[in-house]
């Protein structure tokens, strides 16, 4: 009889019990809960800084462009007429839509750029604030 407590006690050693499992999920929750979002909001960053990129990108074609032409291209245009200024098409924004581009601008006299961010809505904060070619993304 003692012999099989003996390796009941054995056999019971080698694992973890309940609680100890939750525990441990409890702090694998708690530390999920805290670095997952962290993570997406540096995602979200960097998505608007690519933006800003992209923007400043367009921005310099649309000058090569002015200067040749001696003009920029009209709203009707669009961004199409500077394809040749770039190494490939003109690229979407981050969340996959298009540039506004107007000429004359609004905000500038040559032309505005704006990505409406991750809300494709104008206005907005944080990851669907719009990021515009008059002020630098912050």
């Amino acid at each position: 009889m003692k012999d099989n407590l003996k390796i009941f006690h054995r056999l019971g050693s080698k694992g973890f019990t309940l609680i100890e499992l939750m525990v441990v999920m409890v702090i694998i929750g708690l530390l999920a809960a805290t670095v997952v979002p962290k993570f997406f909001g540096q995602v979200d960053k960097a998505m608007q800084q690519d933006a800003q990129a992209q923007i400043e990108l367009l921005g310099q074609a649309l000058d090569l462009y002015r200067l040749e032409k001696h003009k920029y291209p009209t709203s009707d245009e669009g961004l199409e007429a500077i394809k040749s200024y770039l190494k490939k098409n003109v690229p979407k924004d981050p969340w996959g839509n298009a540039y506004i581009y107007e000429s004359p601008g609004k905000e500038n006299r040559g032309y505005d750029l704006i990505s409406l961010g991750g809300d494709n809505a104008e206005g907005g904060e944080g990851t669907d604030m719009d990021i515009v070619s008059w002020k630098n993304f912050e």
